[in-house]
């Protein structure tokens, strides 16, 4: 029997240092919506001009329990007058664990936005079609290229100092 023991323990080390990225939990952790100049916008047939912002966060919550968060803002102008302020913030906690430190970096700023960003482009398309205007349709998003961008410019800003 000691021989089944031990090697049932050695399976569960084995398993337990291997490499593993896990999704526990996806939530829209902040949503508003707001119509500042209501109900006048609605009699304004002019197309809306509609800038987006996107940002991505992440913290480390526990041993290898990570947040990940993106927060996508849209807003739309006619003219000068803002017809609707969509902020949207889409977080998920992801176990990462047993993979090299300089990989959680890439994980965090590709990996977990590119699984949020559907569910945040839903929200937002959901709370502009309820607030009574045309479906807001963000177009995909290549996290990679921003993720080494904004690496890029830190390792330049750490040149420069």
């Amino acid at each position: 029997m000691a021989t089944a023991d031990n090697t049932t323990n050695e399976a569960a080390t084995q398993q337990d240092a291997q490499p593993g990225f896990s999704i526990e939990k996806l939530y829209v952790k902040d949503a508003s919506l707001e119509i500042p100049n209501a109900p006048q916008i609605f009699t304004d047939r002019t197309q809306p001009q509609v800038n987006i912002e996107l940002g991505n966060a992440a913290q480390k919550l526990d041993e290898g329990i990570f947040e990940s968060a993106i927060k996508v803002t849209v807003t739309a102008k006619i003219g000068d007058k803002v017809a609707f302020l969509v902020e949207v913030t889409q977080a998920g906690i992801f176990a990462i664990r047993n993979i090299p430190e300089e990989n959680i970096e890439m994980i965090l700023g590709v990996t977990c936005p590119n699984i949020l960003f559907p569910y945040a482009r839903e929200v937002v398309s959901d709370l502009v079609t309820r607030a009574g205007f045309a479906p807001v349709l963000l177009n995909p998003i290549n996290f990679e290229a921003l993720f080494m961008q904004q690496k890029q410019q830190a390792e330049n800003a750490a040149k420069a100092n």
